[in-house]
């Protein structure tokens, strides 16, 4: 564990619900299918997906558990093929009981610091749809948190998508990562 890894479960030790952050196993797959379901804002993917992505990509997410060890939140990623150094988180949920609180920007710092030390960790992607400003307040004090400038571009637009009307996807590339 590094000490910046520690400091987050020292951080997250004090306070109230004494929420932990984890990777995800296969058996967390249909908690974080429910709390994308629940979120109300999130696109939900099949419930099968959260299985493989809990078995596939379980290095590059994380699971919040409160003290029952139930699931609170999630924040799925993966490392792009073709950028080995370039997180890309896909979806942040929280439970709504734990809105509120902090907990998708600790899951997130936790995350950040665990790829960083296994992989060397230099750049955060993630998408956010026009207008979601919880998501675009979370990446943007991320990335004024570890020193690093954001960089905006319409990555997806809405005509390419093929199953409906579905708002832009902005890709926020945040990095170098400094700290």
């Amino acid at each position: 564990m590094t000490a910046a890894q520690a400091d987050l479960r020292t951080d997250l030790s004090e306070i109230p619900d004494a929420v932990s952050i984890d990777r995800p196993t296969t058996a967390d797959g249909a908690a974080l299918w429910r709390l994308a379901q629940d979120s109300g804002t999130l696109d939900v993917n099949s419930s099968y997906s959260y299985l493989l992505w809990c078995r596939d990509f379980a290095a590059t997410s994380a699971v919040a558990r409160d003290a029952d060890g139930e699931v609170v939140g999630f924040v799925t990623g993966y490392v792009r093929p073709d950028r080995p150094h370039t997180l890309l988180v896909w979806q942040v949920a929280v439970d709504a009981a734990h809105r509120g609180r902090g907990l998708a920007a600790r899951m997130l710092d936790a995350l950040a610091a665990r790829v960083a030390a296994e992989r060397g960790l230099t750049t955060l992607e993630t998408t956010v749809t026009p207008g979601n400003t919880a998501s675009e307040r979370l990446f943007a004090s991320f990335a004024a948190r570890h020193g690093a400038p954001v960089e905006r571009e319409v990555l997806f637009g809405t005509e390419q998508f093929p199953d409906g009307p579905h708002d832009p996807e902005v890709l926020h590339r945040i990095g170098p990562l400094t700290r």
